[in-house]
């Protein structure tokens, strides 16, 4: 059973005074959901919010309608730079696994399937951090998918790779969605935008300015900072 849908209730999220967040929304299960806006538009912070690192000032988070401790064990995040830990790629993704509970063979086998679903067999005993900036993100995105979590939030997973290396992240986060995970992401890339979305939430000055499917959103988008934003105005987020 899905922890979706998650709710966000009267969300405020304040720093000194000072709104940097503020919507009130839910998100379904489905294709993927992209959150865009300039910077300092609060997208990151709306992401982390969601999967509890930080606590709204005001308002709650709700899955399926409940507060539900475990839901943190169905939902996992990959960021912009992944943290890689001092030991082998294999390594890595068996030691969230041996978190949530794998051990022995189930643990190998889970382990050995994800290092084919994301292409690093061959560098499954080479140190993590030794990988290229590519490597390193399609690894974090596996050390995900290998829980099978509900929902996998993404915050800019191709930022500062080459059209190389984000085709190859890009064509992973396809497979992970096909495979049942709902996806929630951030980019600055209006065409990795275009083409991985579905559902489009755009957030301006900390406010969620405006919310549609992605076909209606790029081609009548309801405000002019929405349109701005697509055109490469020069505007940012205070």
């Amino acid at each position: 059973m899905t922890i979706l849908p998650l709710v966000l209730e009267k969300i405020v999220y304040q720093i000194g005074g000072r709104t940097l967040l503020k919507c009130n929304l839910e998100i379904e299960s489905g294709p993927a959901t992209v959150i865009l806006g300039p910077n300092g538009a609060g997208k990151s912070i709306f992401l982390r919010i969601c999967h509890g690192l930080l606590r709204p000032s005001e308002g709650r988070i709700l899955w399926l309608g409940q507060r539900d401790e475990d839901t943190q064990l169905k939902q996992a995040m990959v960021f912009q730079k992944p943290v890689m830990l001092r030991r082998s790629v294999a390594a890595n993704i068996a030691f969230g696994l041996r978190l949530h509970g794998f051990r022995g063979e189930k643990r190998d086998h889970r382990v050995q399937e994800t290092l084919d679903r994301i292409g690093l067999q061959k560098f499954a005993q080479r140190a993590a951090c030794s990988l290229s900036g590519g490597e390193q993100q399609r690894l974090a995105l596996g050390r995900a998918w290998a829980l099978n979590p509900d929902v996998l939030f993404l915050d800019e997973p191709t930022a500062n790779l080459d059209p190389g290396s984000t085709a190859a992240v890009e064509s992973l986060i396809k497979d992970i969605q096909d495979a049942g995970t709902k996806i929630v992401m951030t980019t600055h890339d209006l065409g990795q935008a275009k083409r991985l979305g579905h559902d489009i939430i755009f957030l301006y000055q900390g406010s969620l300015l405006e919310r549609a499917p992605a076909d209606k959103f790029f081609t009548e988008p309801e405000s002019a900072e929405a349109k701005g934003f697509m055109e490469g105005a020069l505007f940012w987020s205070r």
